[in-house]
């Protein structure tokens, strides 16, 4: 099975359709190497006019999700069943759930994740996370 095609498997277990313009932003993120959404959305745009850039940041969060690519990598996708997720830097996180169920959240993720999490049991207001410990 091909990059695209674990990709695109990886997303659908997450619950994400796939639709014509995501597997066309998948293509453009495996054929370029692109430093910014705002490159991709160019790069798309010139294919389909239709094309938001929302739809390309939301695409890129969920290929984000399942550990495809990394910002830190300047969206080089990696294959979504490599752990790289979890290196050393404790760039992100894995969570697994008691189905088997696997996501692979970026640092960015994580932190909304948590900073969302805590509003809403009303921890959190205005103030911005400096710092996350996990104490084993």
């Amino acid at each position: 099975m091909g990059k695209k095609e674990q990709i695109i498997e990886k997303l659908k277990e997450n619950g994400c359709r796939i639709t014509k313009q995501r597997q066309m932003l998948i293509d453009i993120i495996l054929e370029n190497d692109c430093s910014s959404c705002k490159e991709i959305f160019y790069k798309a745009s010139k294919t389909d006019s239709g094309i938001g850039v929302a739809t390309v940041y939301r695409m890129v969060n969920a290929l984000e999700d399942i550990g495809a690519i990394s910002r830190k990598n300047m969206y080089k996708v990696e294959y979504p069943g490599e752990e790289k997720i979890e290196d050393s830097a404790g760039d992100g996180c894995v969570i697994v759930l008691d189905d088997n169920t696997t996501y692979h959240l970026s640092q960015n993720r994580w932190n909304t994740v948590i900073r969302e999490g805590m509003k809403q049991c009303g921890y959190l207001k205005d103030q911005k996370i400096t710092q996350i410990r996990i104490h084993k």
